[in-house]
Parts: C-alpha cells; sequence; structure tokens
C-alpha cells in the first residue's frame, strides 16, 4: 500500500512540474506575440490559447490525483501539507495560464508599437518566468530556502513594473495623443505583476508544505482563517 502511495506522490510531483513548464512557455510565448509579423504572431498566439487549456486539463487531472490520495490514503502530517498544498498552487497555477492568454488578447494592438516601455516587458517576463520555474522547483524539492527567495524576488518583477509605468507617463508628457498605447502596454505590464503575484503565492504555500505555516505580510498562516484586507 506504501509503495502506491509513494508512486501516487511522485506522480503528483511529476504532473506539478508539468504545469509550471506550461505556465512558463505561455507566459515566454505570448510575451513573443508583441512582435514580429501578423501570421506569424497569430501563430503564437493560437499556441499560447492551446497551452492554456492544456494547463487547464492539468488543474482537473491533478485535482483529482490529490482528492483520491487524500480519500483512500488518508496522509498525515508532512504528507497532508504536501498535497493541500498542491491543491492550493495549482489555482495560481491556473490563473497564470490565464493571464498569459490575456497578453496574447492584447498583442494585436500592441505589436504595432515602438517604446522603450513595451521592450522592457519581455525582460519582466524573463524575470516572472524565473518565480514559477523555481517556485515550482522548490515544492518538488520541498526547499523552504529557494522558496523564501522566490518570495523575495517579487520585489524584482514589481520594480520592472513601477519601470515601465514610469516610462509610460514620461511618454504622455511628451505626447498626450498615446495614452491608448500607453493603456494597452500597462495592461500587459499589470498581467506580468499579478503573474508574479501568482508565483509568490506558490512559494509561500511550499512553505506551509514544509513548515506548517504560511507566511504572509510576515504573519503566519492559519489554516481555516482568511486574512482581510488583502
Amino acid at each position: 500500500m506504501r509503495n502506491r502511495y509513494n508512486a501516487q506522490l511522485k506522480n503528483m510531483y511529476t504532473l506539478m512540474t508539468a504545469m509550471g513548464g506550461l505556465c512558463q512557455d505561455a507566459i515566454g510565448v505570448s510575451v513573443k506575440t508583441l512582435e514580429g509579423e501578423e501570421e506569424a504572431a497569430r501563430q503564437l498566439e493560437n499556441h499560447v490559447f492551446a497551452v492554456d487549456h492544456e494547463i487547464d486539463d492539468m488543474e482537473r487531472e491533478i485535482e483529482s490525483l490529490c482528492t483520491k490520495l487524500l480519500l483512500q490514503q488518508q496522509p498525515v502530517a508532512t504528507d497532508l501539507r504536501r498535497i493541500t498544498a498542491a491543491l492550493k498552487m495549482i489555482t495560481d497555477l491556473e490563473r497564470i495560464g490565464d493571464q498569459a492568454a490575456d497578453i496574447a488578447e492584447l498583442a494585436h494592438f500592441i505589436r504595432p508599437y515602438q517604446t522603450e516601455a513595451k521592450a522592457h516587458l519581455e525582460q519582466m517576463a524573463d524575470e516572472a518566468i524565473r518565480m514559477v520555474r523555481e517556485s515550482v522547483e522548490a515544492f518538488v524539492r520541498l526547499d523552504l530556502d529557494l522558496a523564501r527567495q522566490v518570495i523575495a524576488y517579487d520585489d524584482v518583477v514589481d520594480g520592472w513594473f513601477h519601470r515601465i509605468k514610469d516610462d509610460l507617463i514620461a511618454m504622455l508628457s511628451a505626447d498626450s495623443r498615446k495614452g491608448e498605447e500607453a493603456l494597452d502596454i500597462l495592461m500587459v505590464a499589470k498581467y506580468l505583476e499579478r503573474i508574479g503575484d501568482h508565483a509568490t503565492n506558490l512559494a509561500e504555500w511550499v512553505e506551509y508544505a514544509v513548515t506548517g505555516q504560511r507566511s504572509k505580510d510576515g504573519a503566519p498562516y492559519i489554516p481555516g482563517v482568511e486574512k482581510t484586507g488583502m
């Protein structure tokens, strides 16, 4: 029985790694849709939408596996926290896929723009991808130090968001007619900033899986008690 249980846990980690990889792919390709020729970019958009559907399917598959583990194996202590964390993490991963698809939906409007702020989006996306990759890696390895590094790294992604916002403010000061352009680019930056937030959530659930507590704004997370004002 234990051997089967361990095999199912291993499968859960494998699926989580695959789902995280799909999210990284979706983010990277979604930003690439903002450049290039129309036909090639549209093919990339379709790729992002297809990957988003794969992410949705994988969320359901992992959810089903975790439910079976909870009902059939009745795990306790550390294993229970790991499975609970996985159930929470797949929700954030699914939302990351949605936000990558949202970026691809904006691509048609943004491709003609050539601004410094737009150029920074790819760099911001690279940092967000790093956060997603390392948070999932931390979960598979139960690496508390790496999880906390991801949480701290959210400041880097937030820094890019503020830099892009400042660039757009400067652009509008020079030419107020570029309001629509600024808004479209700011929306993409906001989606990337939210992806960073979701990656932070992932890392916080790793912390919970390892310690039984989830730090949020310096306070311990207590299961069943929702914080207000978030």
